[in-house]
Parts: C-alpha cells; sequence; structure tokens
C-alpha cells in the first residue's frame, strides 16, 4: 500500500481539519465518520459547549488557508464579564488590548466549514460508518457498520488515525489488542446548557430590562457581545459564549452530589428556584428556561489519561481520543488542532515509516498534552470562585504591572497558554514560577501600592533569568 494513502477515523474538528492538512501536502485521505453529513442531518454532534479559538488552534487554520472563511462565524471576547451576586458586573480583560482576544464559535458551524474545506483539498469522507471492529496488522482492517442503511463495509489500509473523540471506537479497538493504559478521572461535576436568545427572537413579554431600547437602534446581543460572561458562585457557575447571529450559548456547572447540585434541581421548578436564588440577573435572560432545563441532558466531565497513544506504525490516537481534557481553558480545540498540525509535517517528512512518526509524535505531545490538563482543571477554580476574590484579582493587578516592567520576560500564564503557541509544558512550568513570585510579594498586602516593586524586579531577574537562558 502506498504511504501516502491515509485512513483517519473521525469527521470532527481535528480529523476535518487533519485531512485538509494532508490532502493539501498530496496524500489521498479517507475520513469515516460515524454521524450523518452535517450539511444535511444538520449538526448533531457531542458536546455543543461553544468553542473558544485562540492563537493555537488560528495557526492550524491559517496553515489550511480556512482564517478568512471561518473567522465570519466568530465573536470576539476581550475578556471575562463577571456577574457578582450584587448585580454589578465588570470586565477582566484577557490580554492587554484588542490584539490579545480570543473568539466564540459554534462547534457545529466550525464542524461544516472544516468538512467542506477538506472535500475542496481533496479528501474524502463516508458518512454513516461506525466503526464496529479493527485488526492491526498488515494491512490494517477496518469494519463499518451503517446503521442507516443495516450495511456492513470493509476497509484496508496501511495504518489508521484516530481523531474519533473522546469515547474513541478505534482506542477501544486499540486497547482491546492491546492495552493503552486508559485511565478516566471523573471531575465530579457535571454540565448542562441553556440558552439567551438574540434580542428579535425574544418573546415580547420577556424582553429584559433595557433590552426593548436595544432592540430599537438594531442590537441582536442581549447583554455585552464581545466578553465571555461568568457568573461565579464559588463551588459552581454558570458562563455564557456569544453566537454570531446574536444568541448565547449558556452553560449551568454544578456538583454531582451535594447541595447545590445536580442532584438536588432534578426538574425545571428545583432548578429555576437556584436560579432565583443565585443567578436572578441572568434568569429573565433565558425565556425558554422550563424547557431547556428539562429537554437538555446533563453532561459529563473529565479527563482521559492513556500510557501509549500508538500501536506502532499501525494506529495512533490524537485530540480528544488520546487526552480528552475539561473546557474551562477553551484549549481542547485548540490543543487538538496543535496535534494536527504536528502530526501533518511529522507525516509530510517521514511518510515511509510511520512507526517512528507515531512514536515521534506522541513524544513530543504528550507532555504539552498532560501540562494543559493541568492546566484546565486549575481553571475551573479559577473561574467559579477566584475572578470574584480580592487576593487574586491583586496578585492579576501585579502580574499585568510586572509584565510592563518586563517584557518578554514575565508574561502571565493565560497569555502564554492563549496568545502564544509556546509550548504547553513550558507555559505550565514558567507560570507556576511566576506564580509562587505573585503569592510572595503579595502575601498580608491588600493594594498594588502596598507592593515593594523594587523587591518584584529582583525576584522576577532572580526566578526567570535562568529559564530565558535555557
Amino acid at each position: 500500500m502506498n504511504a501516502r494513502d491515509t485512513t483517519i477515523v473521525g469527521g470532527g474538528l481535528v480529523g476535518a481539519l487533519l485531512a485538509t492538512l494532508l490532502a493539501q501536502r498530496g496524500f489521498s485521505v479517507d475520513v469515516f465518520e460515524r454521524r450523518p453529513d452535517p450539511r444535511k442531518a444538520g449538526y448533531a454532534g457531542g458536546r455543543s459547549i461553544n468553542l473558544a479559538l485562540a492563537e493555537r488552534g488560528l495557526h492550524g487554520l491559517r496553515l489550511a488557508g480556512l482564517t478568512d472563511e471561518i473567522m465570519r462565524l466568530a465573536v470576539m471576547m476581550r475578556g471575562r464579564m463577571v456577574h457578582h451576586r450584587d448585580g454589578h458586573a465588570e470586565l477582566l480583560r484577557y490580554g492587554r488590548d484588542d490584539s490579545e482576544v480570543i473568539w466564540s464559535i459554534s462547534r457545529g458551524r466550525l464542524n461544516i466549514a472544516l468538512i467542506d474545506a477538506a472535500e475542496r483539498a481533496g479528501a474524502r469522507f463516508h458518512f454513516d460508518r461506525r466503526l464496529v471492529a479493527a485488526a492491526f496488522g498488515e494491512p490494517v482492517a477496518l469494519r463499518f457498520h451503517d446503521d442507516v442503511a443495516d450495511a456492513a463495509h470493509e476497509h484496508a489500509c496501511a495504518y489508521v488515525l484516530g481523531a474519533d473523540g473522546a469515547g474513541s471506537a478505534l482506542r477501544a479497538a486499540m486497547n482491546a489488542q492491546h492495552a493503552l493504559g486508559e485511565r478516566v478521572e471523573e471531575l465530579g461535576h457535571g454540565y448542562k446548557e441553556l440558552e439567551i436568545p438574540a434580542l428579535p427572537d425574544f418573546p415580547a413579554a420577556s424582553l429584559p430590562a433595557g433590552a426593548a431600547t436595544a432592540l430599537a437602534r438594531g442590537e441582536r446581543f442581549a447583554v455585552e457581545r464581545n466578553a465571555l460572561h461568568i457568573w461565579p458562585r464559588g463551588g459552581y457557575m454558570c458562563i455564557a459564549l456569544p453566537n454570531a447571529e446574536g444568541s448565547f450559548t449558556v452553560t449551568l456547572f454544578l456538583p454531582g452530589t451535594g447541595d447545590p447540585s445536580f442532584a438536588t434541581i432534578p426538574d425545571p421548578a428545583a432548578a429555576r428556584a437556584l436560579f432565583e436564588r443565585d443567578f436572578a440577573d441572568l434568569l429573565p435572560l433565558i425565556p425558554a428556561f422550563d424547557e431547556d432545563f428539562g429537554a437538555n441532558p446533563v453532561g459529563v466531565l473529565s479527563t482521559l489519561y492513556l500510557d501509549r497513544w500508538h500501536l506502532g506504525g499501525h494506529a495512533l490516537l490524537l485530540g480528544d481520543a488520546a487526552h480528552a481534557i475539561v473546557p474551562f481553558h477553551g484549549q481542547g480545540m485548540n490543543c487538538g488542532f496543535e496535534d494536527a498540525v504536528e502530526l501533518a509535517d511529522l507525516l509530510g517528512a517521514h511518510a515511509g515509516d510511520t512507526a517512528w512518526t507515531f512514536a515521534e509524535f506522541e513524544r513530543r505531545r504528550r507532555p504539552n498534552a498532560e501540562a494543559i490538563a493541568k492546566m484546565a482543571l486549575e481553571n475551573y477554580v479559577e473561574m467559579r470562585d477566584s475572578v470574584a476574590d480580592a487576593g487574586f484579582l491583586l496578585r492579576r493587578e501585579l502580574g499585568r504591572v510586572l509584565a510592563e516592567r518586563h517584557p518578554g520576560r514575565f508574561v502571565p500564564r493565560y497569555s502564554m497558554v492563549t496568545f502564544t503557541r509556546m509550548p504547553y509544558a513550558q507555559a505550565f512550568a514558567r507560570g507556576a514560577i511566576q506564580d509562587a513570585v505573585l503569592h510572595e510579594l503579595t502575601a498580608g498586602r491588600e493594594r498594588i501600592d502596598h507592593v515593594d516593586l523594587a523587591q518584584a524586579d529582583a525576584l522576577v531577574r532572580e526566578r526567570l533569568t535562568s529559564l530565558d537562558e535555557s
């Protein structure tokens, strides 16, 4: 078989981008996707939490020549709009200015655009193909089933790439042949999605305060459009991300047990009581609250770890199939796109030696996947609690001061992760040192003018210079 014939299981975001990048390099690409073609049947895939597109993901789109097309679907988010219990809100910027922002985009719309791009590049998609069996010999033998036509399909290939998500069927088949050391750590918290509709879609009787005036001005967004909205409440929270047409995707994150938890709000009436108490300013923005809460399932949040991602040169996992993470740093897709770029480069340079290529890909990407998994878990605590904490806000303010005083040397960890392509593992290590410096400088202090900036400068030079030199 030709070494440049590639089979991908999974036509979601990562699989479709990888198909594009490989087809552009002259590979013959077949993509097998268990779901129907979303361009015909509508998007019906997995989690629908909106995606936060950042520099790592944008880099992959640039390489595929898709930036302009995709950005027409995205909405800029300057920072976190924090909604406090007393009803007041404040914007905490992500970066210095509008050159450092992230972008909200619908998972379904992005997936459709990526499928179109992959097909334009020459990739072939086979929808309604559910993987039911695999044998990893020479050749690799795959068996798919079309649940719509109730038909079986056989496919032979030199190697297979698994981009079929956290519930990967290819991973299960690989694990059945050779244990991958799979571990799934559940967060103990779940999520449920709700919706703030675009202003023209609000029932007239449900228009929130001030919305009628905004609607008369031709506005479509019920709240500030260019922000990721957060209602932090300690051990739980709501977030809302904007959609291009004016709606917001709202996600409630709660523990699975305890009070409050999904166990204590089993129905819309109980959920409405929780919102009246803890999210009073948000509730009027969700006119179909009872219907949304009753109809939408509770999603599971967990982190996937594997001891190995490949079987020799026969099969390799990437994206969520290899390292699914919780969504609280907005990096799941961005990390997966980095995987696609790295793998396309390696296959393009070493297509005849997939055993080496797959091992090298895992060697390069595993430390970074593990680092962003840790940071995503940490960011959940920050989002639901720390953004309303005075100590956190003081450290954040000092971090910005030090970044201005030491450009390129002191870089907030969020900025390293979101606005650069610095390896996640490096950002994690550097961020830990910087965080220790901030805690040391702010201990026992309440305001930024209480901090000794000369001491701060000395600590930055002492702790971070060695990292710069290495």
